[in-house]
């Protein structure tokens, strides 16, 4: 994931709300959304990363809710590091205890990982936290706990002003109002297929070249020259309330998978969905 905003508890009508796009080189193979579970571990709903296993964003139906995004750096001569950061978000949706006991964990082996921010959520404590490994000196682990409010997330630190980040949770702020998903939704969706680029003066600098640093300050990217680009999208929608149980809120999760060629990506959309109990 390399493009996120996420509402945690800002609305009393959809008391979760989490909007992102995936980035990846695009030769690098990937399951789509689905159900699984891997030995011993609970059902996880996630695309999954085949390479290296794992995946960027994915929650159970007990609760659990992890999304991850690279710290974009430059290019580095150095071996890749060790672990995998996709398996970051998979440890914390099978981890047994506390979010402080899973943060003691990742403390210990933060720097052998490449940059990244985990967000991790429990739905059932209201418990949210930003964690990072590229604030610190020495790759050190960083934890936020998060209150309730509406953040954006993209290759650098949670809320770093980048325009597509602020875009997209501005985009995410107005949508709480709306009544119906359907209406939510299609403003996120428009909003994650923005191919408009930042001006020059606005672009950061994370160490890549200025054309492709171009390429990726869209919302939607579309680099084939460098075989790069948004190869996801997903909306999680949680709504309060469903089939007036108080108590139960209903979670939607959609994905809609592009392949690039032809001019113009191809699209196409799987929809998972269940009942939450919270308040326990």
């Amino acid at each position: 994931m390399c493009l996120i905003a996420f509402a945690i508890g800002a609305s009393e009508r959809w008391p979760l709300v989490i909007a992102g796009n995936r980035d990846e080189f695009l030769d690098r193979p990937t399951l789509p959304l689905a159900r699984w579970r891997a030995e011993g571990a609970p059902e996880i709903v996630s695309g999954r990363d085949l390479r290296a296993g794992g995946t960027w964003m994915g929650l159970t139906p007990g609760g659990r809710v992890a999304f991850l995004t690279n710290v974009r750096e430059a290019p580095s001569a150095d071996a890749p590091p060790p672990r995998s950061r996709g398996a970051l978000v998979t440890r914390w949706l099978g981890h047994p205890g506390h979010s402080d006991d899973f943060a003691v964990e990742v403390a210990a082996e933060a720097a052998e990982y490449g940059g990244f921010n985990l967000v991790t959520g429990d739905l059932h404590t209201g418990q949210w936290v930003w964690m990072t490994n590229r604030i610190n000196d020495g790759g050190a682990l960083h934890l936020q706990p998060l209150r309730p409010g509406v953040y954006g997330l993209s290759n650098a630190a949670l809320d770093t002003p980048w325009p597509k980040t602020l875009t997209l949770r501005s985009v995410l702020e107005r949508a709480l109002a709306d009544d119906t998903t359907a209406d939510l939704e299609c403003p996120l969706w428009s909003a994650l297929a923005s191919r408009t680029r930042a001006p020059r003066e606005q672009l950061p600098a994370t160490g890549v070249s200025l054309h492709f640093e171009e390429a990726l300050s869209s919302a939607f990217v579309e680099s084939p020259e460098h075989g790069y680009g948004t190869r996801c999208s997903t909306l999680i929608v949680a709504s309060a309330g469903s089939a007036g149980k108080a108590n139960t809120w209903a979670i939607d999760i959609k994905e809609r998978a592009h392949r690039h060629g032809d001019g113009f990506p191809a699209s196409t959309e799987v929809t998972l969905g269940f009942s939450l109990p919270v308040g326990r």
